[in-house]
């Protein structure tokens, strides 16, 4: 998977995870991830790693998400690992 691919999952993930007001507290709440932060979200990669953090942590979270943009149950764990490789040398 490519940056790009990866980067997408996790926005979508974002998207996901907001769309229901006491699940974004959760993960703001466990990431340290503000609001602030969230709106600089597709230029911060950290920040997209923290996303699929937090959206790994439960398989029903997960094949929700996946289940919600139709995507593969193994792609949001593929993207976190793309993510996490970019900032090694």
């Amino acid at each position: 998977m490519n940056k790009d691919a990866a980067e997408t999952i996790a926005l979508q993930a974002l998207g996901f995870i907001a769309s229901d007001p006491d699940n974004l507290q959760r993960m703001m709440a466990s990431t340290g991830i503000d609001a602030d932060s969230l709106k600089s979200a597709a230029s911060n990669a950290d920040l997209l790693v923290g996303v699929l953090d937090f959206l790994l942590l439960s398989d029903e979270q997960t094949l929700a998400f996946c289940d919600h943009i139709d995507l593969a149950p193994d792609l949001p764990g593929r993207a976190w690992s793309t993510l996490t490789r970019q900032d090694m040398p």
